[in-house]
């Protein structure tokens, strides 16, 4: 079978030498033609097919870090390799291919798993620094212009070499399936796309194709916007509309409709738009779960609280077990110069402050994402002006000089999202000026940017923290998100027992699955709705009492046995089981 890829690549190479690409249409017939003469499917019986999965898997996606994407993508790893432990008495062997593999990767994949680098693969603003991005899908592109011939011409330039680099890397590595996620749905990279697609259909490989974002979620051509409709988060993918010629390609890719592909996506919304708008076969799309670990699901003590808390001082602090903050004035002048570096940080109204995490009376709300626009962190300060002005709270708060306030947000700031973390400390400032010195001096806002290891837990023989000892340090977690394709810290918290103030985002039925709206009682999560206009008393009520931690325990053992029963590590590895099986039938 090796040696038959081999052949198959060469023969790959040999047709995209000959290809002459002057126009879209050039690159749809050539997508079309590969598909149509792709090998004939071969019989497999159930032993040789898992054999051949086991020889090879890829995850590809733009680029591995410490981002939702990148976990969940482990969490899929680690469910096959469960599986395969129950049919191999070896582990099966897994790759990880990407644009960019950040610094704390680390903590999420692990190191026995092979990684390959494709320079330029990346996504958005970090594919060739943002210019093809910014061509396609925010500058205009005639259709019939030179403009657009000549973009055309680069795309499929790209899509070649691009092509080469991953079809040498499968073959030499003999991987016999491709996992791609968000690839093929949320368009950051469009020659990235053409080069897989080419790769599979040329090879003869099964895809497993996974979306979490599609770009029609949250964005629509500007003709279908209503009169004073706000727009779209991502109106610009549909910039270029009128160019038919592109647009219909655009549309082919994302996603693909191949020969050996299923398409697996993260919510029943986005099946039934594939099956609905696009006509993909109802069995040819699915949806997957995600799963929660064991760990998170372990009853937690206060010592464990203490053992997160600390090590996190450690890393905020750059290895001290107290925290000086630095003013915000201070860090808000240095931004752009923070930006680059994105080391840990916590910031108070003004200088001399000093902050103990490990301290029982630390009101600790956590923020478990990155700073980007659609996460509305600047809401959580909202909610903290609003607490201070109401008495039930101000009165308990000012009742104990020793009480203090934190918001620490754990993920990191994407380059083009500086403006929305200047947002944030923005809000944070007006709060802090809104009251006395001797409250505003009790309320911190902390960065760890994705940091989970310090060279000072060796020294103090302190374990490295992992994503269940994040939510261990929170009182309550705090996720006013506007949009999401699944919303894992809701699940993630609810699986250790910690309170969650959420919206109820877009799409409406994603959120009403997480929280299991139709589900029975004890499968669903309880939470306290995060209000989109005023604070209602009613509603601060019940946040003052997650706040001070009061009448909790009933609440923290349903929303653990709800996430039990629905995301245990099993019902993964089984669906799993399912989508390969499936796979081994693919035909069309």
């Amino acid at each position: 079978m090796e040696d038959n890829k081999k052949i198959l690549f060469k023969q790959m190479k040999q047709m995209l030498s000959e290809t002459n690409v002057k126009r879209w249409k050039d690159i749809s017939t050539v997508l079309e033609r590969v598909k149509r003469n792709s090998p004939n499917i071969e019989t497999f019986t159930d032993k040789e097919y898992l054999s051949s999965l086991h020889n090879g898997i890829a995850f590809m996606t733009y680029d591995f870090g410490i981002d939702g994407v990148s976990i969940e993508i482990s969490k899929y790893a680690h469910c096959i390799e469960k599986f395969f432990t129950d049919t191999h008495t070896t582990l099966p062997v897994l790759h990880f291919i990407g644009g960019d593999f950040c610094d704390k990767v680390d903590a999420v994949l692990k190191p026995s798993w092979d990684r390959f680098y494709i320079r330029e693969m990346n996504g958005w603003s970090k594919w060739h620094s943002g210019k093809w991005f910014s061509k396609l899908f925010y500058e205009d592109i005639p259709e019939g212009s030179k403009v657009s011939s000549d973009l055309a011409i680069e795309m499929w330039k790209q899509t070649v070499a691009f092509a080469e680099e991953l079809g040498s890397y499968i073959v030499d590595k003999n991987i016999a399936l491709l996992f791609p996620v968000n690839i093929f749905s949320n368009p950051g990279n469009f020659t990235i796309a053409i080069a897989t697609i080419l790769v599979s259909e040329a090879l003869g490989m099964s895809v497993l194709n996974s979306n979490h974002d599609f770009y029609w979620e949250g964005g629509k051509p500007a003709s279908e916007r209503k009169l004073g409709e706000k727009a779209g988060v991502r109106d610009h993918f549909f910039k270029n509309i009128k160019n038919r010629a592109f647009f219909s390609l655009f549309k082919k890719l994302y996603p693909w409709n191949g020969r050996r592909w299923i398409q697996v996506n993260i919510n029943h919304k986005q099946s039934r738009y594939l099956t609905t708008h696009y006509g993909f076969p109802k069995d040819r799309v699915f949806e997957i779960s995600t799963f929660i670990s064991d760990e998170f699901l372990r009853e937690y003590t206060k010592e464990d609280v203490s053992s997160s808390r600390l090590r996190m001082a450690y890393i905020l602090s750059d290895g001290k077990p107290k925290i000086n903050p630095i003013s915000v004035s201070e860090h808000v002048a240095n931004l752009t110069k923070w930006m680059k570096e994105q080391k840990p940080v916590v910031c108070g109204f003004r200088k001399g402050l000093e902050l103990d995490l490990t301290s029982v009376k630390i009101i600790y709300c956590l923020q478990p994402t990155r700073v980007i626009a659609r996460k509305r962190i600047e809401k959580d300060l909202h909610l903290f002006s609003a607490l201070m002005n109401y008495s039930p709270f101000r009165k308990e708060f000012e009742a104990d000089n020793d009480i203090q306030l934190v918001l620490h947000i754990t993920g990191p700031v994407p380059i083009e999202h500086q403006a929305d973390l200047a947002t944030i400390l923005n809000a944070y400032i007006d709060l802090c000026s809104e009251l006395p010195k001797d409250i505003s001096d009790r309320i911190f806002i902390a960065f760890s940017v994705g940091t989970e290891d310090h060279p000072s837990f060796k020294i103090n023989e302190l374990e490295r923290m992992h994503i269940e000892d994040i939510y261990r340090l929170a009182t309550v977690v705090l996720f006013p998100s506007e949009t999401e394709g699944r919303g894992l810290p809701i699940i993630e918290s609810s699986a250790c027992g910690i309170p969650i103030i959420c919206s109820s985002y877009y799409p409406k039925d994603v959120f009403d699955n997480v929280v299991g709206k139709d589900l029975p009682e004890e499968k669903r999560i309880k939470y306290v709705l995060f209000p989109e206009n005023n604070f209602s008393q009613d509603f601060l009520s019940k946040a003052t009492k997650l706040m001070f931690g009061k009448n909790e325990e009933e609440l923290k053992k349903h929303n653990r046995d709800a996430v039990r029963m629905r995301y245990g590590t099993e019902v993964l590895a089984g669906t799993f089981y399912e989508l390969l099986k499936t796979l081994k039938k693919t035909k069309n």
